[in-house]
C-alpha cells in the first residue's frame, strides 16, 4: 500500500488522531480510510467511492446516513435551549417525554429512565445501581456481577470488567475484582458430541449455577446479558437458554440486566430483544439506534423494585450522588424522540421482520455451505458468518493470520464496509431501513470479496479443502 499522500485528510490523521479498536503502530503506515459523506444505507470516502455500509457504523446508524427530520430535530431544539441539565431536580420538556416514550415502548413494565452519553456510560451506572440498590436493601456484600465468556458491556473501567473480551482486558488491568463470567451460549462451538440445544441450554444454566453457588448467593447481585451477543461474535442463545437462565437468576435473588445497546429498537425483529427472547429485565440499557446515532444518548431504564431502592438510599444520603453533565441533554433527546416517531410511522419492526427474514435465508444460501464458512447465523437484520480452517471440525483459523482482517479489506476494494469479530466472524447489522435489493446487493459484494478471499488461502495452503 502506498503511503498517504502528503496534507491528506490521511496523512493529517496519521499525525493527530489516536484510533479507539486499531493497530495504532501499523496505522501509522498504513493510515485510514476517510469517509467524507453518508446517504440511506451507502457512504463514500474522500475519493468518491461508493460502498454498502453493511455493519451501520457501529451496529447504530439505524436510519441511514441522512435525515432531515433528525437534522431539523436538532436544529430547532438548539434555538429553543441548546442546553440544560438534570441535576438537583432541574427538568425540560425533552427530558420528560423522551422518558415517557420509553416507559410506553418498554418490554416489562418500567419504573422510571436515567440518562447517559454512551452505551458503555449506561452499563456502568446500571453496575452502579446494583450496587447502591444492595446497600439500600443492607445486603453490602451482595455485590458481585456476572456477565458471560464473549459478552460485551462497553469500555469505561466497570462495563469492560462485566465485558469477557480478553482484548478489552489485556494490558488494562480489567476485570476489576467482583466480576465473574459465566460461559458463552454458543451451541457451534459449545455443544458437546450428540448434545441437543435444550440440552446444552439446561447445562448453560447449571454452570451459571454452579457459578452463583461458588461465589456465594449472598455476593452475587446481577446478571448483565446482550439477548443477542453482538462484538462477541453474533451469538444467538439456543432454544430455551434464557428461561432457565432467568430461573436461576430468581432462585437466588439476582437481578437481570438486559443489555439491549444493539438489539433494541426492531434489530432482532421485536421492538426489544427481551421481547424476542422473553426476558424480564430489573434494569435495561440502550443507546445507539435511541437516536439512529445522529447525537450521542443512551439510557437505562429500572423497574419499581430497582427504583424504590435507589429512591429510599438517596434519600437516607440526601442526593443520588451519580450523573453526567449530558445526561438527559435536551438537542440529543429532541432528536431521541423524533426517531422514535419515525419508527413508528415506518412501522420499523414489521419492516425488519419481513427484510430481516430475506437477509437470514440469503446468509444461509449464499454462505452456509461456503468452504471458509462454519457457520451463518443470525436473526431479524442483525448477523454473522464465521470464517474456519477447517469446515468438518469447526476449527479456526490462526489469530496471527487475520483472515477476516484481509476479508474486511476486500470487501472494501468491492464496496462493502465490514466488521470482523473475534473469531474472524464477518457480522453483518445494517441500517434498519434496508431494502430487500439493497441486501441483496451487500451479500453479492461480499461474496465476491470471499471468493476473492478463499482463492488466495488455497495457494498460501491455510484451508483445507474439502
Amino acid at each position: 500500500m502506498n503511503p498517504p499522500r502528503a496534507n491528506s485528510a490521511a496523512a493529517r490523521d496519521i499525525a493527530s488522531v489516536l484510533h479507539p479498536y486499531t493497530d495504532l503502530v501499523a496505522h501509522q503506515e498504513a493510515g485510514p480510510l476517510v469517509i467524507s459523506r453518508g446517504k440511506g444505507v451507502h457512504v463514500w470516502d474522500e475519493a468518491g467511492k461508493e460502498y454498502i455500509e453493511s455493519v451501520a457504523g457501529l451496529w447504530c446508524a439505524s436510519l441511514g446516513f441522512d435525515n432531515e427530520r433528525l437534522v431539523a430535530a436538532a436544529a430547532a431544539q438548539m434555538r429553543k435551549l441548546p442546553f440544560y441539565h438534570a441535576f438537583t431536580a432541574k427538568s425540560h420538556e425533552p427530558l420528560i417525554e423522551l422518558s415517557e416514550m420509553l416507559l410506553a415502548r418498554a418490554p416489562v413494565p418500567m419504573s422510571k429512565v436515567f440518562y447517559a452519553n454512551s452505551g458503555s456510560e449506561a452499563n456502568d451506572t446500571a453496575i452502579k445501581m446494583v450496587w447502591y440498590f444492595n446497600n439500600a436493601l443492607g445486603r453490602p456484600q451482595k455485590k458481585k456481577i456476572v456477565g458471560r465468556i464473549k459478552g460485551y458491556h462497553g469500555i469505561t473501567i466497570a462495563a469492560s470488567s462485566v465485558t469477557g473480551l480478553p482484548n478489552n482486558h489485556r494490558a488494562f488491568d480489567v476485570p476489576l475484582p467482583g466480576f465473574v463470567h459465566t460461559i458463552t451460549p454458543h451451541f457451534y462451538h459449545g455443544a458437546e458430541p450428540g448434545e441437543t440445544e435444550e440440552g446444552f441450554a439446561t447445562r448453560c444454566a447449571e454452570e451459571l449455577e454452579k457459578l452463583i453457588l461458588a461465589e456465594g448467593p449472598d455476593t452475587v447481585a446481577a446478571m448483565f446479558a446482550e439477548p443477542i451477543l453482538g462484538a462477541g461474535g453474533v451469538i444467538v442463545p439456543p432454544a430455551t437458554y434464557y428461561a432457565k437462565i432467568q430461573a436461576v437468576l430468581r432462585k437466588y435473588d439476582v437481578l437481570f440486566v438486559a443489555d439491549e445497546v444493539i438489539c433494541g429498537f426492531g434489530r432482532t425483529g421485536s421492538y426489544w430483544g427481551s421481547q424476542t427472547f422473553d426476558l424480564t429485565p430489573d434494569i435495561l440499557t440502550c443507546a445507539k439506534a435511541l437516536s439512529a446515532s445522529f447525537l450521542p444518548i443512551s439510557a437505562v431504564m429500572v423497574n419499581e423494585r430497582v427504583f424504590q431502592g435507589l429512591a429510599q438510599q438517596s434519600h437516607e444520603i440526601g442526593t443520588f450522588g451519580h450523573g453526567y453533565t449530558y445526561s438527559g441533554h435536551p438537542v440529543p433527546a429532541a432528536v431521541a424522540i423524533e426517531t422514535l416517531k419515525i419508527y413508528d410511522e415506518l412501522d420499523i419492526v414489521e419492516h425488519v421482520r419481513q427484510v430481516g427474514a430475506r437477509m437470514q435465508a440469503e446468509l444461509r444460501r449464499r454462505f452456509a455451505g461456503h468452504e471458509l464458512v462454519g457457520e451463518a447465523r443470525g436473526m431479524g437484520l442483525i448477523g454473522a458468518i464465521e470464517l474456519v480452517a477447517n469446515k468438518h471440525t469447526g476449527q479456526n483459523f490462526d489469530p496471527k493470520a487475520k483472515i477476516g482482517a484481509r476479508l474486511v479489506k476486500l470487501g472494501e476494494q468491492h464496496g462493502v464496509i465490514g466488521r470482523i469479530l473475534p473469531g474472524d466472524v464477518l457480522a453483518f447489522s445494517p441500517p434498519l431501513i434496508i431494502t430487500e435489493a439493497e441486501v441483496d446487493e451487500m451479500l453479492t459484494r461480499v461474496g465476491r470479496a470471499l471468493d476473492e478471499l478463499t482463492v488466495q488461502l488455497r495457494r498460501e495452503h491455510l484451508v483445507v479443502v474439502s
